[in-house]
């Protein structure tokens, strides 16, 4: 089965497409020496270009040298190897395409209702998450979907690392995944990482009641101005879903508005897990 190319290669195809315009792809071909298939697959996004081809591209749609370097960038991109590409065979198509995208982002807002958020668990907690997941099928799956939530955190120390937000129900304090003393190790890490710059963590107590996130978790994935307009994405039994249209992403923003209206503040929500990894402590002493 195919796998998603990078998302650059996909976003310089879609710009090089506009920047041709009305022109015919074959007679850029001719005029290059190329064929006309190796337009269409950069425009496709099925193959990347050299800078020596891009510039040779961009001189025939008139695109001035100084107004370059953002495409040349995105072809810089779409040559390298992804980090993740060890571990694509283990996770469904979809994953890879949010992988991708996680790892642009510039700020990540995440609203979940069931578990720890990926970005911040314990290698024990995450485990115990995966091995419980619909199409896990053998060890060496739940060993390589594990290292690849692991290397997903390093988005969280690069320079400049994403500005994080991220509510949780309080049930989330609550569910023995993997047992008491994987939960109360989990919690103390939710404890330490709130107390980091651009990391806020909110929880959402049971008196809140009703609220707008009751349907499903989510994530919303905001860009460096002027890349990609912001993306949603939430996760199912059998894979991610994307929402992109500005109506679709509005509605999510504006639930995760609400949620973190509802929720404690950051100071509290420490408090609140604290009191909770506490408790899980003083019930497994001898």
């Amino acid at each position: 089965m195919a796998r998603p190319t990078s998302t650059a290669r996909r976003e310089l195809g879609n710009e090089l497409r506009r920047l041709r315009g009305d022109r015919r792809a074959a007679g850029v071909a001719t005029a290059l020496g190329w064929s006309e298939s190796k337009v269409s697959r950069i425009e496709t996004a099925h193959t990347s270009i050299s800078e020596d081809d891009l510039d040779r591209l961009l001189t025939i749609y008139g695109v001035p040298v100084e107004d370059r370097d953002r495409l040349r960038g995105l072809a810089r991109s779409g040559r390298a190897r992804a980090w993740w590409t060890p571990y694509r065979s283990s996770v469904p198509d979809p994953y890879d395409e949010f992988v991708a995208l996680e790892a642009e982002a510039v700020w990540i807002s995440e609203w979940e209702n069931q578990v720890v958020p990926g970005l911040l668990q314990t290698d024990e907690y995450a485990r115990a998450v995966i091995e419980v997941g619909a199409d896990v099928g053998d060890e060496a799956v739940i060993h390589r979907r594990l290292a690849l939530r692991m290397a997903r955190q390093a988005v969280l120390t690069r320079e400049p690392p994403p500005t994080l937000l991220m509510v949780l129900d309080e049930a989330v304090l609550h569910r023995r995944v993997g047992g008491a003393g994987v939960l109360r190790r989990q919690l103390a890490k939710l404890v330490d990482m709130g107390r980091r710059p651009g990391i806020e963590i909110r929880i959402l107590p049971f008196s809140a009641g009703a609220h707008a996130g009751q349907g499903e978790s989510f994530m919303v994935l905001e860009f460096a101005s002027g890349t990609r307009g912001p993306i949603v994405h939430s996760e199912g039994l059998i894979g991610g879903l994307f929402r992109v249209t500005a109506g679709e992403v509005e509605v999510y923003r504006d639930a995760l508005a609400d949620l973190r209206e509802r929720s404690l503040s950051a100071e509290d929500s420490r408090t609140v897990i604290a009191e909770r990894e506490e408790a899980l402590r003083c019930a497994s002493a001898p």
